[in-house]
């Protein structure tokens, strides 16, 4: 059985992020460059992590998977507490997808994001040209697809940081919470 377990991200874990976040397949999925997959951009990024953590901003694990091996990370940016939400992005390594840790590690964040961080709706985004992600959230059962005329703040904002046509989706808390006491 696949089980997942998110941990704060650490130093330690920034070679084999590097690792998994280098493969094309990745890389390309995240627009990512050269220079931020070397074990320096790594540990630069999780340093920045780290920073926005403190300020609040931030909420962000490395998933382990069944045997505490490190497969992705997934994160909660953009954190508004004002407004009660938040924006999501995941990444897993080429060589664990399609295996149901994208969908584990997400209720298992998405329940703190509603009960330990008290908001009200995730966004999660997909680059039009982005297949895998759309389908990845499409298979969720508790998301609302399509929802850019509903948030257009929230998704010009989107399109604007990544530069590219985006979907925009969103869970909202209620529905989330409904499913995960049937599921879990």
């Amino acid at each position: 059985m696949r089980k997942v377990k998110l941990v704060p991200k650490q130093l330690k874990y920034a070679k084999e992020m590097s690792f998994l976040s280098s493969t094309p397949e990745v890389k390309d999925s995240l627009g990512l460059n050269e220079e931020h997959t070397t074990l320096e951009g790594t540990i630069g990024f999780i340093e920045f992590i780290i920073e926005q953590e403190k300020l609040g901003k931030q909420y962000s694990r490395c998933i382990l998977n069944e045997d505490e091996k490190l497969i992705g990370v997934i994160t909660l940016k953009e954190i508004d507490k004002v407004k009660r939400f938040c924006h999501i992005g995941t990444w897993i390594g080429h060589q664990y997808w399609g295996k149901g840790y994208n969908q584990l590690a997400k209720a298992e964040i998405l329940y703190t994001a509603f009960n330990e961080l008290s908001l009200d709706y995730v966004f999660a985004g997909a680059k039009v040209d982005n297949i895998r992600s759309q389908k990845a959230q499409e298979k969720l059962p508790y998301i609302t697809l399509f929802v850019e005329n509903d948030f257009p703040e929230e998704h010009k904002k989107l399109e604007s940081q990544v530069n590219s046509k985006c979907f925009l989706n969103v869970i909202e808390k209620e529905k989330f919470l409904t499913w995960h006491k049937k599921t879990m």
